[in-house]
Parts: C-alpha cells; structure tokens; sequence
C-alpha cells in the first residue's frame, strides 16, 4: 500500500512540502539542542542568567520553528487526506455501480457500506499519519547522524548500530500487528454483514417469535470480533512497551559512553549535553512510526480493501469486450438483440448455470422468464443487464457483434428493479430522483402518482420531504417496489429489468402492484423474470427456463397447447391462470 500511495492525484507536490518543512524542522531540533546545551553549559560554569538571554532567545526562536513546521506538516497531511478520501469514496461507489447487484451480493452489503463509510475515513487518518511520520524517519535522523558525527564518533556509531536493530525488531512485530489486524478486518467484515442482515430482517424475526435466538447468533459474532480486537490491542501494547524499553537502553547506551569521557575530562560538558539531547530526537521518528503504525494498520487494510474493489471493476472492464466504433446501443422501437449459444460455468468442473441460449428480443414489448428455482432465470437478467459476463457465447446488437453487454452506454438504456430495492436514509422525493437527481418537483410528483404512491404521500406528514428508510417512516413491501417503480419511469429509460420483484410479497399485495405495474409497461422492453405464472398472461412473449437452458419460447396459449416445461410448471402450481 506504501508504494501504491504514489498514484493518487496531488501526492508529488504534498510530498514536496511535508519533506521541505520536515527538513527546516530537523534543522531546528539541532539548533534547539545546541543552544540549550550551551545555556544550561554556561550556566553550569557559573555565568548569570541574565548574560544567556541571548542563548535562551534563540532555543526558543528554534522551537517555535520545530512547533510551526509540525503545524504546517499536519495541515498538509490533514488537506490531501481529505482530498483523497472524498475522491477514494466517489471512485470507489462508481466501481460498485459498474460491478453490479451481484458484487455486492458477493462481498455482502453491510461489509461495503462499512467499507465506503468508516473504512475512507480510517484510510484518511491513515494518510495523515503516515505521510509525515515516514518522511520524519527518513530526514530527522540522518541529519541528527551526521551532526552527531562531527561532535563524537563512538556516539556517533553507537546510534548507527542500534537503530537498524530496532527497525529490524519493529518490522517484526509490525508483521505480527499485520496478521491479527488483517484477521480483526475479516471479523469487522464478518460483523457489518451480520449486523446490516439482522436488522433488515428484525421485523420479520420478531414475527416468528425467533428474535432471542438470534441474539445468540449476534453475541457469538460479535465475540468473535471483540476477541481479534483484543489480540490486535495486545500485541500493539506489547510492542509499544518493547519499543520503548530498547529506545531508553539505547539512549542510556550513548549516556554511558559520554559519561566516562566526560569524567576522565576528555569531552566537554557542552558536547555530551548536546549529543544527549539529541539521542532522544534522533529516535522519536522511528518511535511514532511504530506508534502510530498499530493506530493506521485498520486504515491501511480499509484503504487496500478499496484498492481490491477498484482493481475488481478495472479488471472487470479490461476483460469486456471492445465495443465496435459504429455500434448503436440506444434502443428504439425497431432495434434487436441476439443471443448466440450464451452460456456461464463458475466452475470448471461444475454444471452450467446457463447453457446455449438463443434468444432474441426485438422491440417494445413485455416478455416474462419464467422457471423453476435454480433454472437460470436471475442469471439471464443479470446477463441482459451487464452485470455478469457469459463465458462463452456472443450478441448481436443491433447489427453489431458484441463479446457482452458490459458497455456503459448499453447500461443507459436500462433499469434494474431487483426483488428488494434500497431504500435510502433520506426522503421520499430524494429516494425517488436517485437515478435522475436533477429531476423537478413535479416530474417526481408525476412519477410518484403514476407509480400508485398518492395515497401514502397524502398520509405523509411532510409528503414528498418525509425521511424514510433508516431512522425514518418504514415502508412495506409494496410501498417500496412502489418507490422503485416510481424511479424507474423518473429515469424514462427504454428497458426495465425485474428480478422477482414481487417474490417477498403477498398475493393480496402483489395483485395490487400489478395493476399498477402492467400499464406503466406499455413503450417500453420489459424483461420480467418470476415464478409467478399469473403473470404470464399478461405477457407478450414468455421464455421458460429449464437447468439453465431455453425450453421453450411462445405467448401463454401456445406455450398451454404445446402441453410441454410451460405446461408441467402450470399443473404443478395451478395458480388458476389456465
């Protein structure tokens, strides 16, 4: 991560001012020590205080300078930190929108928010530690080195000897921190998942009467998480102890080999005074680094953790397919889509999850996915959305071959309604101009009516300004795939995208959006993936999904009339649509 540091924008010039006022400041530390130790040297020999104002003058011109660069080192550190934090975090949130739905069912919800919101801010004090610290190490003590040099060699050359050693013994232990953090940042994750999971199912667990049980399962993770931490905060005191057990031996060291000279009257007392102030300043760098590395450790993994998602998106768009210059990927009335032999295997050795599909789309019209559980239906929908590339197959769009549908410009066209959208923490007007946050008042008046929201708006004490989601008014179920319709006709795109929108649902509710959902479905391609065969026949076309393969293709009556998958799924559920 250290290198990694050199890519982010401003670091050169941030890196120019810390090192030149870092080495104005360790000019101070020597002066400050050489003017302190001939005032108090003076003073030993008898002079008054009054003829070492001069001397005492200067000591403190030479602090105030030390204590100003350190002021003006932390504000730089501090302004490119936040910098780069704010910059990390947008970058961060447009990867995960171009990894799509199923990264983030992957690495898991809570672990990501987790990671955007505390993880950029531990990152940024990891940055404004450590930028100044490591220059710190590198100038401080070689200049004190070589200042030392010119006044005591054999003091000189116990510094040198003993500060490799206590670098070598720092990595050491830095190695241990390393492993117990990354295992504390695995339990972190592990916890933000499970505490993000418990409380959207909350309700639902209170429901069943199974809430106390599931406090077990809460104090077991987060016992987990309390013991890594604890491991990580004993090594960390362990190590800051041994630290600075071996700064004071090698401190004393050099005291030890000052004294006898000073004794036998072959150094004077200015001389070893000023080596001695300047033996405690000639490790303080190396002693903040290995301070301040176990308090920055949690935001060096949250930062490479970030790196990892950003690096995941990049590779992600290095595999996808290069996009023809001539390729036209709005879509119109007259335009097609063709799959040819698209299939996906996640294992080499494992069944596809889908298998030579051929398929084309063409047009407006509203076709539905339907199958059994496991037959591939979310895994088309994702295909079709370009958020899963096939490992095998290609598309014709519109007259252009394409390797898959990755191309931000095909993701314009779409919206993507999953089983369970988002709700933010924020209001009801904000949650619905998410896609299209430029939108007026009165076209998210209008989208909101159009999705069937007036009644709860009217109930609303501040309407449309109402805080929901979390620490706001909750929503149903209904109320929410609502909102998310409501986003869909906002943003006015020509392709919408359900993954079993009404799957957590009851029928009683589901009826109702769909009376809702079905006209606001006319000028538009609508791909519609369910096991809810009663909305089959409101479908133009159907596609049935069998162990990742198309069975069959047709309307409801010549899917019934084939008496084939269609048919069986029918009988099966005998939903009453026959």
């Amino acid at each position: 991560m250290g290198r990694g540091l050199m890519k982010y924008k401003g670091i050169k010039p941030v890196l120019v001012v810390i090192a030149g006022l870092t080495l104005i400041q360790s000019i101070a530390i020597i002066l400050q020590a050489k003017w302190l130790a001939e005032v108090i040297s003076a003073l030993f020999a008898g002079a008054k205080l009054q003829e070492q104002a001069g001397g005492v003058g200067l000591f403190l011109l030479a602090f105030i300078v030390r204590q100003v660069c350190g002021l003006f080192e932390q504000k730089a550190a501090y302004r490119f930190a936040e910098q780069t934090g704010q910059s990390l975090r947008k970058e961060v949130l447009s990867k995960l929108f171009e990894l799509g739905p199923r990264f983030a069912g992957q690495e898991g919800t809570g672990n990501l928010v987790t990671t955007v919101l505390e993880g950029v801010a531990k990152f940024r004090n990891y940055l404004e530690l450590f930028l100044p610290r490591m220059l710190a190490t590198g100038i401080t003590p070689i200049l004190i080195l070589a200042y030392v040099y010119t006044l005591d060699t054999t003091s000189a050359v116990i510094l040198t000897v003993t500060m490799p050693i206590l670098i070598v013994f720092m990595i050491l232990i830095g190695l241990t921190a390393k492993k117990q953090t990354e295992r504390q940042w695995k339990t972190y994750r592990v916890l933000s998942n499970h505490f993000v999971d418990s409380l959207r199912g909350l309700e639902t667990l209170k429901f069943l009467g199974r809430s106390k049980k599931h406090g077990d399962s809460i104090e077991r993770v987060s016992d987990s998480y309390r013991s890594a931490t604890m491991r990580t905060l004993r090594v960390a005191f362990l190590s800051s102890f041994a630290l600075d057990f071996f700064t004071m031996l090698s401190v004393a060291s050099v005291a030890v080999s000052l004294g006898l000279p000073l004794i036998d009257g072959k150094m004077t007392l200015l001389t070893a005074l000023t080596i001695l102030i300047l033996a405690p300043e000639y490790f303080l760098p190396v002693r903040m680094v290995g301070a301040d590395y176990h308090a920055t450790l949690d935001g060096k993994e949250a930062g490479q953790a970030m790196e990892d998602i950003i690096q995941a998106a990049e590779k992600e768009a290095a595999l996808a397919a290069t996009v023809p210059e001539d390729a036209v990927l709005a879509w119109t009335p007259n335009s097609h889509l063709c799959l040819q032999g698209v299939g996906i295997t996640y294992e080499e050795e494992g069944r596809p999850s889908l298998q030579d599909v051929n398929v084309t789309f063409s047009g407006l019209g509203k076709i539905g996915i339907i199958g059994e559980s496991g037959a591939g239906k979310s895994t088309l929908i994702d295909i079709l959305g370009g958020f899963l590339r096939p490992t095998r197959g290609s598309f014709e769009l519109n007259g252009s071959t394409l390797g898959d549908l990755g191309a931000s410009g095909w993701r314009e066209q779409i919206t993507y309604i999953p089983q369970k959208p988002y709700i933010f923490s924020s209001s009801l007007k904000d949650n619905i101009r998410f896609n299209t946050p430029d939108a007026t008042k009165s076209e998210v008046e209008q989208a909101a009516a159009a999705a069937g929201l007036d009644s709860l708006i009217k109930d609303l004490p501040n309407g449309l300004d109402e805080p929901i989601g979390g620490g706001g008014r909750p929503l149903s179920g209904g109320q929410e795939q609502r909102v998310a319709l409501a986003r869909a006709l906002l943003s006015d795109r020509p392709i919408i995208l359900l993954d079993e929108p009404t799957a957590h649902l009851d029928i009683e509710t589901e009826y109702e959006l769909k009376e809702t959902m079905l006209p606001l479905f006319e000028g538009k391609l609508v791909l519609l993936a369910t096991h809810r065969l009663h909305w089959m026949r409101n479908m133009d076309h159907i596609i049935v999904m069998d162990q990742g393969c198309v069975a069959e293709i047709g309307t409801h009556d010549e899917l019934m009339a084939k008496k084939g998958v269609y048919y069986q799924l029918v009988e099966s559920q005998r939903e009453g649509i026959q």
